[in-house]
């Protein structure tokens, strides 16, 4: 009996202890890997700070790289300001915009004011007004000189317009050359006259000016690409011991690679920073000029600068651009640094 009761214990003492090695055995497995996660992420936080500090270490020469990223990346975002202010200003011109609808002579009241409530439905249309054959003939005595020779008229020529203001949704040439389709299909309507010339040749300018910009863009940003990479190409050079000894301790190429990155990045940034307080410093000098200009045009247009979201975007394309421009340099230069 002593000896059946001892085999069932033996071999729950087996189980209990093959559990306790099992729960022993996640817990090193958790440990392990917030020990891991945790060095990794002090890694990060130091190389992020220490590549900072390095840059600082050396004032002038960072300031002079930051000064070149500034410039190539402040050349195009100031086109692109420029772009966007002449659109608003071209936006002012294109809602100042009118057609004329002449109607047939002898048009009876009551068949106008259906055509003004039949255009008033359509969505192209904000408002229309009608100027009577009397009161324009009133206009063109004041504007013309002519007074007294139209005043021996035995009729008044001139026939009922209605002036219409289009819809700022539709002031594209293709938009307006529609609606003034739509308009004079009206039996009513003799002609519709509209200066579209001017408005397509706005609209090509612009578009002219945006394909500019980006390709001006594009080019800037492969300069910073080859800024920064060959920035960080005599950096890596410089500390060629330091990551041979690395490498034979066992540093993987992602550990070694993790500061050069943050060098980049901090390249990146600290140029849109200054490039933001370029475009700013612009834009104060030229504010001036532009107002008193547009003021003899007549327009409330003021200078747009950079926005809140604008400069964020900025900054950050910029810090993308550095981090890009070390990471293509630095992994292509790190193939070539192994331990002999």
């Amino acid at each position: 009996m002593n000896r059946r009761s001892r085999e069932p214990e033996s071999k729950s003492n087996r189980s209990a202890k093959s559990s306790g090695t099992k729960v022993s055995g996640a817990k090193t497995v958790e440990s392990s890997g917030l020990k891991l996660f945790s060095a990794w992420w002090r890694h990060h936080r130091s190389s992020c700070s220490n590549s900072l500090l390095r840059l600082l270490e050396s004032p002038l020469q960072s300031l002079l790289t930051w000064m070149v990223i500034a410039i190539a990346v402040a050349l195009p975002a100031g086109l692109y300001l420029g772009l966007q202010n002449v659109q608003q200003l071209g936006q002012g011109w294109q809602d100042s915009a009118q057609m004329s609808a002449f109607l047939a002579r002898g048009a009876k009241p009551r068949a106008i004011e259906k055509l003004q409530a039949k255009l008033t439905k359509d969505d192209g249309i904000a408002a229309i007004d009608i100027i009577s054959p009397s009161k324009a003939l009133a206009e063109f005595q004041q504007y013309s000189g002519l007074g007294d020779a139209l005043t021996n008229l035995d009729e008044n020529p001139l026939p009922t317009v209605l002036v219409i203001q289009p819809e700022s949704a539709v002031n594209t040439p293709d938009a307006l050359a529609a609606l003034q389709t739509r308009i004079k299909a009206n039996a009513l309507v003799d002609n519709v006259q509209l200066d579209m010339g001017w408005l397509r040749r706005l609209h090509e300018l612009l578009a002219l000016g945006e394909r500019i910009v980006f390709a001006l863009g594009a080019l800037l940003s492969l300069g910073v690409l080859l800024v920064i990479g060959n920035t960080l190409r005599l950096a890596i050079e410089n500390r060629r011991d330091e990551i041979v000894v690395t490498k034979m301790v066992g540093g993987t190429n992602g550990f070694v690679r993790r500061p050069f990155l943050y060098t980049g990045l901090w390249y990146g940034i600290g140029g849109g920073l200054l490039a933001i307080i370029l475009l700013l410093f612009v834009g104060l000098w030229l504010s001036n000029p532009v107002s008193n200009l547009v003021t003899l045009y007549e327009s409330e247009h003021s200078l747009k600068g950079l926005g809140f979201e604008s400069s964020f975007v900025l900054l950050l394309g910029s810090g993308l651009l550095g981090w890009l421009g070390a990471w293509l340099a630095v992994s292509r230069h790190l193939r070539g640094i192994e331990p002999s």
